[in-house]
Formats: C-alpha cells, structure tokens, sequence
C-alpha cells in the first residue's frame, strides 16, 4: 500500500511559548525552536504542528490574529521563521501551522475598518446586527461564557463573537472575506509549509436568522448544574449544551468552504495537507474533496484505557472512516487538553504512560504526540490567580466571586483546576533552574513544573536507557522498521479480554502482533491461537520473532506471559522480515 507522506508521519505539536526560549526573554520563540530540531530528528518525528505564531495581542495565546501573515515579535522575525521551515525541511521534518479561520482579534485591521462605521467597505467582513429589545439580536451564549453579542457604541450595533469579545467572528458568506483568507493560506504555502491544523472548523457559520436557543441555559448555567450538590449526568449535560449552541455549531455552507479550501491546497505540490479540530467523519467529504485528517477525540476521551473501550472504539471509528476510504488519526492530548499523564494515578503513571503511548503508535492511524509527553510532563497545578494567563479561568474566578459569592479560595480552586495553563508550561530540557527553558534570573511567561529537577527533563532522560524519553525513540524507530505499523490493516484479536489489548497490523510483507497488558497483575495469553484467526504462522512449529518487550517475556510455543503492564510486540512472518 503506497501511502502519502502525512500517513506514514509522526506528528509533534509545538506550543511556541512554551518550547525553547532562544532570546532570553522568558518566551519560547523560533530559534529556539530552530535549536531543538537535533533533538526532533533523534526523537524520530516526522512533522510538526505549530500552534499559533501569527500577531496577536494574546487575549487566547494566540488564537486571536491580527496579521495573518506574520511572525509574533515575541517569537521572532518572519526571516526567523524561515530560517525554521528551512531547517526542519532539511531534516526532513515536515512542518504545517494553525489556521484560525473562524475569528480574528479585534485588533486586526479588517476588524477596525470594520467598526469604523456602518458604510465603511468591511462593515459586511464580520457578522454585525441591530439589537432587539433593548438588547442583544438573540440569547446565543459564548463559548467562553457571557452572552455571543458585543455592542458597540460608536456604529451602534451588535457584533457576534462565538468565543471571546477580543474575537469578532469573520462573516465567511463575503466572497472578499475567502478571497483574503485564501490569499494568507497561499503565502504560507508559497512559503513551503506543509499543511495546516484549522482551528474550530465547526463554528465558522452561524444560523443566519439568528434563531434564539430554546435549551433554557446559558453556558455559565449549564457549568452551575455540573458543580451542583447533585449534579446532572454528564451524558444530560452534553445534551443541553448541544441544544444551548445547535445554531452556531455545523450549519450550511461549513462542507462547500472545506470543498474550496481543498482547491486552493491542491494548487501546490507535494501533498499539502489538512487536519482539522474535530471528530467528525463528514469533514473528510467524499474521501479526497475535503480534509485529509480529523482527529479521534473519542479514542482520547477514554483515558485511562480500557481494552474493550479502545476495541469498541477502533470497531466504529475504522468502520465509519472506511466508507469514503478516509484515514483514522489518534491523538493522547494536546494545549486544549494537557498532558495525558496526569489521568493517571502517580504510582502506575509510567507504566500507563507506555501502554497509551505503545497503543498510540501501533493502531492504525497517524498519531500526534503533544510536546513535552515523551518526557512525563504533567499538569503544574497554579497556586496563584496572578500566574493564570488562561481568559477562560480568570473568567471563571472573576464569576464565581461576583456571581456565585464564592471565597477567593473555592474560585481560585475552581479556576486552577479549569486553566488550560496547567497542561502549557515551559518545556524542560536541562535539570537547571527554570528547566533550562530560560535563563535561571528570568520569570518565564509561565511557571515552570519543579518536577524538572525529579528527572522530568530531556537531558537527564537522553542518558536513560529505560527512560520515558528513549522509550518513545524506540517505538517511532520500531515503527519505521516494521512499516505494516503505519501502513499495515488491523484487526483486534482476544475479544473478551478485560486486560489484555491485542491486535495484529499486517500488510503483504509483514504480519506483526501487537499485546498490551493493562493489568497490574501478570497475564498469560495464548498468542498462537489468537493469531490463527488471521492466518497463524505457516510453520506449525516455528516461533514468532520477539521483537519488542518491556520485560523477560516467556514466549512458548503457544503462550505468552506477560509481566504486569508489559508490552510485546511480535513478528510473526516466518523468517527475518
């Protein structure tokens, strides 16, 4: 099977602030990034998604663009930046950035033309309404809590921003609107980037009537019944709240406009590709019109693993991706999300941290890593408001003690565990002061995990032949080797099991078996009569080749033991591969 190169990568995703500090300044920026692409190539990565490097006076880290077009000066320059792509390229790491398409900051140009008055050219490049009653044109709530209307005084009208009100939403009805947008998207493609990760596809339209939401909540209402003393199920919850945002969220024209962007990719050489900020299997259109990739939030949403769940989800996912012949994509986390490995409970996080990861890195499917994953970083828990940057949280803070009443200290427990800060702190590289992301006398835009100095760090790790940091090298390596892994098809063997996840990726050269032991108890499993159903080994008698295994595995002629928490992977084509 010949697949395109975004099939075969591994993905890395880059949160710039947080990465590598190359000025001094506390800021991660780009040649710091540039200074750790050695470190990339040896971790055997093959693309990176950058999170947001564009302009922006940070009201969302980033997510708010004045310059579509542009470097951040925090992060460097756009010479800067090509200096980057050219080195990353020539270690034949691909590269592929965020695109905010559904908003820009309200600091952008086009949006201050577009408040300039009611006449003026932009007016119609956002979306920009009469109030009704006295108040907003309708009840639609923000993503980010508070009302989706911003009124302002000088034009006398109403603009819709679906999450903050520093995020006008552009009006993608306007054909000057794509034309300009599409025009950025060349210039980075011109450039030589590689693809783009677009940011909240799903919202990029609204319901054009402006219906009010008649689920009875706003978003801080639906958040008050989940922290209530008897709080509704989470499944009643994720029901109001689809009701609360059914008319901002998957509404006409959203298909057509990944249709054009489609085009406008495919003017350029070399595969350039899309993944998109979402779950669902429409965005893929027929299979080639649309994106290429979607993520499996849903695979994600079941960590911790359990067997039957992962086997229940790659049953569906890879059954519904298989009708317009679209590629699965699995991710463990992300700058949304955190790091995966605080789901864990501390004395088995290591071994969880494997199993995820070897899970992650077999299945079928392109996988993300989110940085600072492969060495064990985990969630800094903030003790103080002052160090939250997060708007979200300080939104939520500021709430709860003006409207709940809470104390200082049930809000700030509130917005720490919220905060999206806590999964992006600096990256470490050294166990030195300030993790060795920045100079030891620089307070770094975040606080840096003191953890650092505990062994969660890539300096300490490189030398570690059982480190987290070189288990990851060797499984991307392994999958490089054993190209059914990337390539292969898929099928879950040992069915009823409660413990172990086995399955077996083969293509027309290669047939490897792959056993994750979730148990903290030794399992056995009978390898050969699992792997029979798929065709077995020709030699009744011969055994598999071992050819990854976390402990002194007893490989028989028909059993397996597995150690607690073991990993095993198996080739079982007879002979060397």
């Amino acid at each position: 099977m010949t697949l395109k190169w975004w099939q075969k990568a591994v993905f890395y995703q880059i949160y710039p602030r947080s990465f590598a500090d190359g000025n001094g300044d506390g800021i991660g920026d780009f040649p710091g990034i540039t200074s750790k692409l050695d470190y990339l190539q040896e971790l055997g990565v093959d693309a990176i998604w950058l999170s947001p490097h564009f302009p922006s006076p940070q009201y969302d880290c980033g997510y708010d663009v004045t310059d579509y077009c542009g470097v951040a000066p925090e992060y460097g320059t756009l010479q800067d930046f090509e200096v980057f792509l050219q080195a990353a390229h020539a270690r034949s790491i691909r590269v592929i950035l965020d695109l905010v398409l559904n908003h820009t900051s309200h600091l952008h140009p086009w949006f201050l033309e577009s408040r300039a008055s009611r006449h003026n050219s932009k007016r119609d490049w956002y979306i920009w309404r009469d109030g009704k009653n006295g108040g907003p044109p309708n009840n639609w709530s923000s993503l980010f809590d508070g009302s989706a209307w911003e009124f302002d005084a000088q034009t006398g009208q109403y603009y819709y921003h679906h999450f903050l009100k520093e995020q006008p939403d552009l009006n993608w009805r306007n054909p000057e609107v794509k034309a300009a947008m599409w025009e950025a998207v060349r210039f980075w493609l011109r450039l030589g980037v590689d693809g783009f990760r677009l940011d909240a596809i799903a919202s990029t339209f609204e319901r054009q009537d402006l219906p009010d939401s008649t689920s009875g909540y706003d978003l801080a209402q639906l958040r008050a019944l989940d922290r209530a003393e008897k709080p509704l199920s989470r499944a009643k919850i994720r029901k109001l709240w689809a009701k609360t945002f059914e008319h901002q969220f998957s509404q006409p024209g959203l298909h057509e406009l990944m249709k054009e962007l489609r085009l406008v990719m495919d003017e350029f050489p070399g595969d350039r590709m899309l993944v998109g900020e979402d779950e669902k299997i429409a965005f893929h259109g027929n299979g080639n019109d649309e994106l290429d990739l979607v993520f499996n939030f849903p695979l994600m949403r079941k960590i911790p693993f359990r067997p039957a769940a992962v086997r229940r989800n790659q049953a569906e996912r890879l059954s519904d991706l298989a009708k317009v012949n679209a590629w699965p994509c699995n991710t463990l986390g992300n700058h949304d999300t955190g790091h995966y490995i605080s789901h864990f409970r501390p004395e088995e996080a290591q071994a969880q941290a494997r199993l995820h990861t070897a899970a992650l890195l077999t299945l079928r499917g392109t996988p993300f890593l989110y940085n600072g994953d492969e060495i064990g970083m985990d969630h800094l828990i903030l003790e103080r408001i002052e160090d939250i940057r997060d708007v979200t949280a300080n939104w939520l803070y500021t709430t709860d003690c003006s409207l709940l009443q809470l104390s200082h200290e049930a809000a700030l427990a509130h917005a720490v565990s919220a905060t999206r800060d806590k999964g992006r702190t600096p990256m470490h590289w050294h166990n030195a002061p300030q993790g060795g992301f920045c100079p030891a006398d620089i307070r770094p835009w975040l606080p840096v995990n003191p953890n650092y100095s505990q062994g969660v760090n890539t300096a300490d790790q490189a030398n570690d032949p059982k480190s987290l940091l070189n288990f990851h090298r060797r499984l991307i390596q392994l999958r490089r080797a054993y190209p059914c892994l990337a390539d292969g098809e898929q099928a879950m063997l040992h069915e009823h099991s409660r413990h172990i996840l086995a399955f077996l990726r083969w293509n027309a050269g290669q047939r490897v078996l792959v056993t994750l032991n979730f148990s903290p108890q030794p399992r056995r499993f009978h390898w050969r009569a699992a792997a029979a159903a798929q065709g077995g080994l020709q030699d009744a008698d011969a055994l598999p080749e071992l050819i990854f295994s976390l402990s002194d595995t007893g490989l028989k002629q028909n059993t397996l033991l597995l150690a607690p928490y073991d990993i095993v992977l198996l080739m079982l084509t007879d002979g060397k591969k």
